[in-house]
Formats: C-alpha cells, structure tokens, sequence
C-alpha cells in the first residue's frame, strides 16, 4: 500500500498540558509518515517552549498546526474519529488495539479524513468527547501502570498505523547466501589454523569443530560457545606471541 494514505490521517490532541509533548508528538508524526496536527483548546502550563526543542527536525509540522475550540470543529471534515483511552466506563468497553484497528482505517482513510484522538495528560478525553468518537483504541499495557506519556501514545499509535501500510522495507543483506561447498572449505581452513595454533589435538579435533559449526549456523547463544571462542582467540594471541619472539 502507498504510504501516501497517511495523509488522509490526523492527530488531535485534545486540551494539552505541556508544550514538549506537541512537540514529541510532531516528531513522532515525522517518524511515521503523518503530517495533519490539530489542537483543541490547549491549556499550556509552561513557556512553551519545549515544542519546537523536542520537535526537533519536524517543527514544519509543528508551524503548520491548526488550533481549534471544540473537538467538533476539529473532526468536523472527518469521516471517521477515532478515541483513545486507556479508563474503563460504559461508553469506553468497545476498545480495539492499535494493530488491530489500523488496517481497517487504511481502508476508511481511502475515501476520507481519518481522525486520531488523544486526551489530556491528566484525565484523557471526557465521556462527552469520547461520545464524538467512532471507534476506540486501548494500547495494552501492564496493569500496575496503564498511564502512558501522551506523546509515546502517539508514536505506539503511528508506528502500528505506519506498519500496516506494509510500506516499509527491511535491508536486503547484498552478498548472496554462501554454498554449503565454500561453508565446507571454510570448516576446513578453521580446523587447520585451529590445530596449527595449538587450541585442539588431532584426536579432538572433530569434537571441537562440531562446536565451531554450531556457532557459524546459529550465532553465539550460549556460555559455551563465548568460551570456545574466546578460548580460540587466547590460544591464536598466544601463538602470535610465541612466534613474534623468534
């Protein structure tokens, strides 16, 4: 899917406390590929001016922010508004999570303004705003603690969105995946250094590169395979040295 559906995507932070979370959020749009930022009555209780700070190199989102009395006018081109909430309540039961709803609101995103909703610092969205809302997202979370940072709600939010467009694409590893005949004749160079320096005996030999074969397949996991290599490394430095005296 193009990643130009985000677009049609908007984050609206409902009466914001603290200047550095619109700017956390700014950049956290950035991060993800949105770009519509709405206010509605913010209440700043500082000097405003971690905004642009932690927006850090997203602040055109920040300059382009639209500001708006109500939630209503701020969705009212919406075709889709989308509440988060982390309290329970009889308007707040019907809850979905993030990775589960955002292929769905692609799909709504397709033919209208799609609105994500987040609440205030202290107290979320109110029963009367949650009541505007279409749908509602709860981020799961440990249930000691199930505040989460305004901003870092809004990145878990963009981030599932941006991953359901499949848009992104993991690097490509360049070289082409080795033969089993060069990863042969590479057990071979290693079984012959491995008894030239001293770190095995013939008789032991097959044993030991049934260890080394193991930690090419599958990587270091286990304490065995840091002492086999760190025992090769030791045996190699020392044989360096031995040889470096004559």
């Amino acid at each position: 899917m193009d990643d130009s559906i985000l677009h049609n995507f908007r984050v609206v932070l409902v009466g914001t406390l603290y200047s550095g979370n619109i700017g956390s959020t700014c950049r956290a749009m950035a991060n993800m590929g949105l770009r519509d930022l709405a206010l509605v009555a913010p209440h700043i209780c500082d000097d405003g001016t971690d905004a642009e700070r932690l927006a850090v190199h997203a602040t055109d989102i920040l300059q382009n922010k639209r500001v708006f009395d109500t939630l209503e006018d701020a969705v009212a081109d919406c075709s889709c508004v989308v509440g988060t909430t982390a309290r329970m309540g009889l308007y707040r039961a019907h809850v979905q999570e993030p990775k589960v709803i955002m292929p769905e609101l692609l799909k709504l995103a397709a033919n209208g303004k799609v609105a994500l909703v987040f609440g205030r610092e202290d107290k979320g969205l109110s029963n009367d705003e949650i009541l505007q809302c279409n749908r509602l997202i709860r981020i799961p979370v440990h249930p000691d603690y199930k505040s989460i940072n305004l901003s870092q709600a809004v990145l878990i939010c963009c981030y599932e969105l941006y991953c359901a467009t499949g848009s992104y694409e993991p690097p490509v590893e360049k070289s082409l995946p080795a033969t089993a005949e060069k990863k042969h004749r590479m057990m071979q160079i290693w079984r012959e250094m491995l008894l030239r320096v001293g770190f095995m005996k013939e008789d032991k030999a097959d044993h030991m590169m049934q260890g080394i074969q193991r930690i090419f397949s599958r990587g270091v996991q286990s304490d065995d395979d840091v002492a086999i290599l760190m025992g090769v490394a030791r045996q190699t430095e020392w044989y360096h040295g031995q040889h470096t005296k004559q």
